[in-house]
């Protein structure tokens, strides 16, 4: 039996990731959760949805897991983006599957392509690089779907952004060739090297967040996104805010 923690609306995964199977009939969805995706969520439905329709919604860093903690004295295992990633990347080298890579630019896509196979020697790669778009035309989406359906992958790694790539992966799950789509974001640029890896003793203390804030001021941005986090849960906490674990 597999374990998960409804906490503030979501339904978190909090076990091991080797429970989640690579043989399935449907094509499953992994999402990551953290208190910039929950303020996200209030202000967009459609993200919102495609989070709850989420196969394995995992935690993404340590502080969405204050919420559970808070609320209900149940700590969430985190699983975060890159360790989503590495671990089954793994799985799949190991059964001598295939990996495809949506999203970035070609230069970080081929980087990405070098580097995997000197790390992942027996996984056959492809990739796509999508248009710099906030919408995707029906072409394009035709182009992306016939591209990863063509090549038929184990493993589907999108890497959009949240939320486009969250939005993306749950409007057309059901047209895609795949036995599992990972929405990791930020480890593209991570394992093509494009960003310097943070020191192992950051995460011990907590304070990745501000080290990643540093390297990319950009990230101040969802600063306001994690205020509303944080405000609905002190209202949680205080007992003047419910929540429903279903779509609107």
């Amino acid at each position: 039996m597999m374990k998960f923690i409804n906490t503030i609306g979501f339904n978190i995964f909090s076990d091991e990731l080797s429970k989640i199977s690579l043989e399935n009939k449907k094509c499953i969805i992994i999402n990551t959760m953290s208190p910039n995706s929950y303020g996200i969520s209030t202000k967009d439905n459609n993200f919102r949805n495609a989070l709850l329709d989420s196969d394995y919604l995992v935690l993404d860093g340590v502080y969405f897991a204050l919420a559970s903690i808070f609320l209900s004295g149940k700590n969430i295992k985190k699983n975060q983006g890159p360790e989503v990633f590495y671990h089954f990347m793994n799985r799949v080298n190991l059964k001598k599957g295939k990996v495809f890579f949506l999203g970035s630019s070609k230069e970080t896509l081929n980087k990405i392509k070098f580097k995997a196979k000197v790390d992942y020697p027996n996984i056959i790669v492809e990739t796509y690089s999508p248009p710099y778009k906030n919408i995707f035309s029906d072409e394009d989406n035709h182009q992306m779907i016939e591209a990863i359906n063509t090549f038929s992958p184990d493993l589907l790694l999108v890497g959009m952004t949240c939320p486009k790539q969250e939005k993306w992966a749950y409007y057309n799950r059901k047209n895609l060739n795949s036995t599992l789509i990972c929405c990791v974001g930020a480890v593209f640029d991570w394992y093509a090297g494009n960003s310097k890896p943070i020191a192992p003793i950051w995460w011990k203390l907590r304070l990745a967040w501000l080290v990643r804030t540093i390297q990319r001021p950009e990230i101040i941005k969802r600063y306001p996104n994690i205020g509303i986090f944080l405000g609905h849960l002190l209202l949680a906490f205080l007992g003047l805010k419910k929540y429903k674990y279903d779509k609107i």
